[in-house]
C-alpha cells in the first residue's frame, strides 16, 4: 500500500475566541476521524484557553470559488448602487448610523 493511502485526512481548524462571535481558521491537521479532530485542534490551537469553540472540516469537503474567475462573483456588485448605504436618504430621527 502507498504511503498516501494510509495518510490520515486534512482537516481545517477554525476557532471562536471568548470575546468573539466569528470562527477564525486558524490552521490545519491530520486526523483519522472529526472525534479525534477536535481533541487535536484543541491541544494544538487553545492552548492558552483562548477558545470558546472550535469547528473541524475535511479539507476534501471545502468548496471555494475559483480566483481566476473572481469578476464573476465580485464585479458586477460595482454597477448595483443601491446596495450602497449612501443610496438612501435617513430619517432626521435615525441619528445614530
Amino acid at each position: 500500500m502507498s504511503d498516501a493511502k494510509q495518510e490520515w485526512p486534512l482537516w481545517e481548524v477554525f476557532v471562536r475566541s471568548r470575546s468573539g462571535l466569528d470562527h477564525k481558521h486558524c490552521g490545519s491537521l491530520h486526523a483519522a476521524d472529526g472525534k479525534m479532530a477536535i481533541q487535536l485542534a484543541r491541544d494544538v490551537y487553545t492552548r492558552r484557553q483562548e477558545g470558546n469553540s472550535v469547528w473541524v472540516v475535511r479539507s476534501d469537503h471545502i468548496v471555494a470559488s475559483d480566483p481566476g474567475e473572481k469578476g464573476m462573483y465580485f464585479d458586477p456588485m460595482e454597477d448595483k448602487v443601491y446596495r450602497h448605504p449612501t443610496f438612501y436618504q435617513l430619517p432626521d430621527a435615525v441619528d445614530h448610523m
